[in-house]
């Protein structure tokens, strides 16, 4: 199996998961704590990598990877639970961005070219 999926294998996968279970999706609200739960664990990480707060030596190392990858299974369950594509729902973000943010920020030179 390639360790590269798109969205909606992800979004896929994790049905089939969810689906073996009689309990299947969590409630919108429970979802959003969970989210949040597992936002906050990156945050930790991210700040015990890039921050001034070592772990101590009696906490487990985990992995920047890990910890995006479990947000990423609680978004895309998220997803899933209320019916909504994360293709899609990314395509639409990305279009108000690059449309809202177009001169937002200094662009990089072009080849050859100094910055206007």
């Amino acid at each position: 199996m390639s360790n590269s999926f798109t969205t909606v294998q992800m979004q896929e996968r994790v049905d089939r998961y969810i689906s073996q279970f009689k309990e299947g999706y969590f409630s919108p609200l429970s979802m959003m704590a969970r989210m949040s739960e597992e936002v906050g664990e990156l945050a930790r990480e991210v700040n015990h990598h890039y921050g001034e707060k070592p772990k101590k030596g009696s906490e487990d190392d985990k992995s920047l990877e890990e910890e995006l990858g479990d947000v990423l299974f609680v978004l895309s369950s998220f997803a899933n639970s209320l019916d909504i594509d994360l293709s899609e729902a990314f395509d639409r973000s990305m279009t108000k961005i690059e449309t809202r943010d177009k001169n937002r920020w200094t662009r990089k030179s072009e080849r050859g070219k100094e910055n206007e």
